[in-house]
């Protein structure tokens, strides 16, 4: 007989039943998304946003909407994005019942600088390579035509189109003009709806809540946040139970007291977990125990950079917040922990929650929200590679 394989997923895309709950938020961008509304999904990092929304737009495809899925992390350049936008459309907006080189032509004759086209080895699909060019306007004009053909598209497919932006931050780093292009262009695009997100939470904000900014109030926004510990531990149970293992109340109990809601985190807590408990026994809590030094081991490389990164302030900030969550501008509190002075203080506040490691919480208290930082911070940060090196 076949072991059962493991059931969570952390690291990689969590879809189909590894994905965790949400389902009020999946129904609700599906929505958004069969209406053209456009969304901007606004997280710290790990929170699972591309999962989600690749959950709803799997559910919106089979309404017969067109969702085009384009990754901006892998656009540096704007050949790139052209390129991106190319494949995208081709991929997931024009009718199959072309023949793909016959698709990707369709949308070649019509731009200004031609790529060359090929067939993707990795994935079946195409691939197109913008060469440079010597005048910018001409890759401009490019893009421009890119982004106006799913408008065109959805009008003679007689389809709603949604266009996917990950990692939509970057669009600034790529030429910070484009978003006043994306803003004109899309603005008159009524049957084509758009998702933004990304993992740089401090930017997204920026460009979509500055009211200087072309992309100010132009969209609905989602705040994604901890999922609720009973809809967490529930998720937990059916997982073990659905992989031939179950798991304790204490067990479930320690483990969401480590994570506090944190999807990323609980995913991978439970893996190890899981892969400390034999076929046909429960994890208890001893398990869970050992399961959060392996993940300590596995995340060492990761918090340490972000420790070695850190200057004296915000470690000290981070030191104080293991022991105590607070108001950190109280002198009191401040004085308690040996933190610096109230601007020193702010600078390294501003820091650390701009790269999402510390939030304020409903009740104005500053905490540590890197999954795993503090339970690696209370073992020394010297302790865990040598427990490395002696297993």
């Amino acid at each position: 007989m076949r072991s059962a394989t493991n059931p969570f997923t952390f690291g990689s895309l969590a879809q189909d039943e590894a994905f965790t709950n949400r389902g009020t938020e999946i129904a609700t961008l599906a929505a958004d998304m069969r209406n053209g509304q456009d969304v901007v999904v606004l997280a710290p990092r790990r929170y699972g946003k591309t999962s989600l929304v690749l959950r709803a737009a799997q559910q919106v495809l089979d309404d017969d909407v067109l969702v085009a899925y384009c990754d901006l992390m892998r656009t540096p350049t704007k050949l790139r994005l052209a390129g991106a936008l190319a494949k995208a459309i081709v991929d997931d907006l024009l009718s199959p019942v072309q023949g793909l080189l016959e698709r990707a032509g369709a949308v070649v004759r019509g731009l200004r600088v031609r790529p060359a086209v090929e067939v993707d080895p990795r994935d079946g699909g195409v691939r197109f390579s913008f060469e440079a060019v010597r005048r910018s306007a001409d890759i401009d004009a490019t893009i421009e035509r890119l982004l106006e053909l799913p408008a065109e598209i959805a009008a003679e497919r007689d389809r709603r189109v949604v266009l996917v932006f990950d990692e939509f931050q970057e669009i600034v780093r790529i030429d910070d003009t484009l978003p006043n292009l994306m803003r004109a262009i899309f603005q008159t695009q009524r049957e084509v709806g758009h998702v933004y997100l990304g993992s740089r939470r401090h930017v997204l904000t920026a460009i979509f809540n500055d009211r200087h900014e072309p992309f100010w109030r132009s969209t609905k926004q989602i705040e994604l946040g901890r999922i609720p510990m009973d809809e967490l531990g529930s998720f937990v149970r059916a997982r073990f139970e659905a992989s031939e293992r179950d798991i304790d109340d204490d067990a479930v109990a320690r483990l969401l007291e480590l994570t506090d809601g944190h999807p990323y985190a609980t995913q991978e807590l439970a893996y190890f977990t899981w892969e400390h408990v034999p076929h046909g026994h429960a994890a208890h809590g001893a398990d869970v125990e050992v399961a959060l030094v392996n993940v300590l081991r596995s995340e060492h490389n990761n918090l340490a950079r972000l420790w070695q990164d850190a200057t004296p302030n915000e470690r000290l900030v981070l030191l104080a917040l293991r022991e105590e969550p607070g108001g950190l501008y109280a002198e009191a509190y401040r004085r308690r922990h040996g933190l610096p002075a109230s601007a020193s203080v702010q600078r390294a506040v501003a820091a650390l929650a701009r790269d999402d490691v510390i939030e304020r919480t409903p009740d104005g208290l500053w905490t540590i929200v890197e999954p795993f930082l503090g339970e690696w911070l209370d073992r020394g940060v010297d302790d865990l590679p040598r427990q490395r090196e002696e297993g």
